[in-house]
């Protein structure tokens, strides 16, 4: 009866079907109120002009919820609230538990989602900032795609622009071999390069003329531009290893792929009249802002505007996406704000295809200022994984950073404290690590002593219950994750689901009970893993065995 899958859903749908509007439905703060409750019936005895405890009266007795709830309950001024009947719970979490998918749902209309994220830039390791983009972008991937939604992801690498001129030169001037680098060396490479380039104008003038060079396909140049990028992906992708996210180097798509297109787009837009000269350089005016977006600067060169605008037609264009996501730091909204309305001015985001903004804030010291090293610079995302890994072992260091990442609001600000995040108590990734390293020992303990289990068939206790109502919410979760972007939701839920499971074994003994009562018991266990592995996973969280 897969339908039950979707209890929550169900239980709206019914509910709506005699109120006309959506109930709303919430689940009770206390088990006393049932497992939901809704306040539908204040909200139209306000349109009505009628009592609140009249209309329930009259919703509770049209409602058709015999099949799935005990006998509706009016409490207080006029809320309803729902009790599922204990049958109904274990038939649900028999579905998890039989479910290859968990109960997490396949999307009625499939999508093609590309996900900019992580984004860092060649000759540079990555920082701090990147961190949030690149495990933020993970998890939307995971849970996109676990919805049946085809993901493209798009790492768009800084590999193009002025820098590399410098660098180049630098390079050739220092008689290097670019290839022996590692990302480290060629961060400092970049470094050296930079201050070449501010001592001299010599240099500077070089560095120009190499940038030129570079445009116009010299060999040379292209071949040290192409070390430079090989070094750095290598360098990349053993952070990305490192991390457990999905990134690889299929999933690039850095700047230069979109030089060629960058006339083109500047062409389109100036022929058709959305793009117009102004002091020299070619604008867009948009009812967003007073600035203008500027396609291409007095000059000639272009800017990041015309880069992220190809990209919209190369992804709309060529990949065929009908969801545009972009997971990037807080202070370039204006700029994706722009870019987005020009796009669909220009037809090159038609209005069938969404474009979303994810901003995230800053990750902040433990004493809650800007992370920084003593010299002021931005600190290395390996430096910060190393830090975390001075407190806990790597899969659960990991944990704890991407956590705390997700968990709460990705606008807000968050402050790196590697003591408190590898804590196995609390609100932390630890903590969900440690409920499924503590299930799946009961569980061995059964496979050792011989003890089977095959179905939940007993839901006496309210313990029992609450559990088994968190596991019919799961794919409801995962789905509302998917449609908001709203991480923080999917990492509540599994908190609430581990808590959950902690009064049921001080309440619930598993392995001292007996019979029947056991069997279940261990069922309902077997379940709440799965929910919790999946969960985790979706995190780009690893669920160990043991711990």
């Amino acid at each position: 009866m897969g339908t039950v899958l979707s209890l929550p859903s169900l239980l709206s749908e019914r509910v709506a079907l005699v109120a006309g509007v959506d109930p709303e439905l919430r689940p009770a703060t206390r088990p006393q109120f049932g497992h939901y409750q809704t306040n539908v019936a204040l909200r139209l005895a306000n349109a009505e002009g009628r009592p609140p405890r009249d209309v329930a009266a009259d919703l509770v007795a049209k409602i058709a919820l015999d099949d799935l709830c005990e006998p509706l309950e009016i409490a207080g001024p006029g809320f309803i609230n729902l009790r599922i009947r204990a049958e109904v719970l274990a038939q649900v979490a028999n579905e998890v538990l039989g479910d290859s998918r968990s109960g997490i749902s396949l999307a009625t209309q499939p999508r093609t989602v590309v996900v900019d994220y992580s984004s860092p830039n060649v000759a540079k390791q990555m920082h701090v900032g990147h961190l949030r983009s690149t495990i933020i972008g993970d998890c939307f991937t995971r849970v996109l795609r676990a919805q049946g939604h085809t993901v493209i992801p798009q790492n768009h690498i800084g590999d193009w622009g002025r820098q590399f001129g410098m660098l180049v030169e630098e390079i050739l001037d220092e008689g290097l071999d670019a290839s022996t680098l590692d990302l480290a060396g060629a961060e400092a490479l970049y470094q050296r390069a930079n201050t070449h380039l501010k001592e001299s104008e010599e240099f500077a003038d070089r560095a120009r003329e190499r940038v030129v060079k570079l445009q116009a396909g010299d060999a040379e140049t292209r071949r040290i531009w192409q070390q430079l990028i090989d070094v750095s992906l290598a360098g990349f992708n053993a952070t990305y290893q490192r991390m457990n996210v999905l990134l690889t180097d299929a999933d690039l798509a850095g700047e230069s792929i979109y030089n060629a297109d960058l006339p083109v787009v500047a062409a389109d837009l100036e022929d058709r009249g959305i793009a117009v000269i102004d002091d020299g350089a070619l604008v867009v005016f948009t009812e967003k802002s007073d600035t203008p977006a500027i396609i291409r600067n007095a000059a000639g060169g272009y800017g990041y505007t015309c880069t992220d605008l190809a990209a919209i037609r190369h992804r709309v264009g060529t990949l065929h996406a009908d969801r545009l996501i972009y997971v990037v730091g807080t202070p370039q909204e204006f700029h994706f704000t722009q870019v987005f309305a020009v796009a669909r001015t220009a037809g090159y985001l038609p209005d069938a295809v969404s474009a979303e903004f994810v901003g995230f804030g800053q990750v902040l010291g433990a004493d809650g200022k800007k992370f920084s090293t003593r010299e002021g610079t931005a600190v290395t995302l390996n430096s910060l994984l190393d830090a975390a890994e001075e407190e806990a072992a790597p899969s659960i260091a990991l944990a704890a950073i991407k956590y705390a990442d997700l968990s709460s609001g990705l606008q807000k600000d968050y402050s790196f404290d590697a003591e408190r995040m590898v804590a196995t108590t609390g609100d932390t990734g630890p903590y969900l690590q440690y409920a499924h390293a503590r299930v799946n020992q009961i569980l061995r303990k059964a496979e050792a002593e011989d003890i089977s289990y095959r179905q939940i068939t007993v839901l006496a206790e309210p313990a029992e219950h609450q559990v088994a109502l968190l596991l019919s919410r799961f794919g409801e979760i995962v789905g509302t994750v998917g449609e908001t972007l709203q991480p923080h939701r999917l990492c509540g839920y599994l908190y609430e689901l581990a808590t959950a499971l902690s009064v049921f074994y001080e309440q619930c003994p598993v392995l001292k009970s007996e019979g029947e009562v056991r069997s279940s018991r261990l069922a309902l266990c077997a379940a709440t893993k799965k929910v919790l592995a999946t969960g985790l996973d979706l995190l780009g969280i690893e669920a160990p065995e043991r711990m």
